[in-house]
């Protein structure tokens, strides 16, 4: 019998996000607490772009962005929000979350470790530029892999494509 296999990557869905970032504007345009703020948040690249006139109002933004982003299915791993928050740019706070996409070459070491520590030893792993390849006879081991790394502590968000 053939190895079975997948492939561990971190990609996200560009138009779930665009969907997300329309339904936080509107609803943004919509609220009472937002207006006369100037509140406002778009979608530029790959960059999330909130703005208001406090920085208050601008984490509150944010915090609008996040929950759609959950509603429609896109971890929060994906946004890398800056630590210091939002920054003051002329009379507007500005706060710009760029999308991260990929796994590095040290989260992708950090998996492999995990999957050698605590999968059975019939696993292989390999990795591929951004993504890891998981191999084994038993399908049974593939999913007790995505198991163990769903519980493990990561700050990338994983997700398994080609999976045969």
């Amino acid at each position: 019998m053939a190895d079975s296999s997948f492939d561990i990557v971190s990609k996200f869905d560009k138009q779930e996000i665009a969907n997300a970032v329309n339904a936080a504007a509107k609803e943004i345009a919509n609220r009472y607490d937002f207006k006369n703020v100037g509140a406002r948040v778009e979608l530029a690249g790959e960059v999330i772009k909130m703005e208001a006139s406090t920085e208050e109002r601008c984490k509150a933004v944010l915090d609008v962005v996040q929950t759609w982003l959950v509603k429609r299915g896109v971890s929060l791993k994906h946004l890398d929000v800056p630590e210091a928050g939002p920054r003051l740019s002329g009379k507007e706070y500005k706060l710009d979350a760029p999308l991260k996409e990929g796994i590095s070459s040290e989260n992708a070491k950090k998996i492999t470790k995990i999957i050698r520590d605590e999968a059975p030893k019939t696993v292989k792993t390999q990795i591929q530029g951004d993504e890891v390849r998981v191999t084994s006879k038993s399908r049974d081991d593939l999913q007790l892999v995505q198991r163990l790394l769903k519980d493990a502590d990561l700050e990338v968000a994983l997700s398994y494509t080609n999976y045969r």
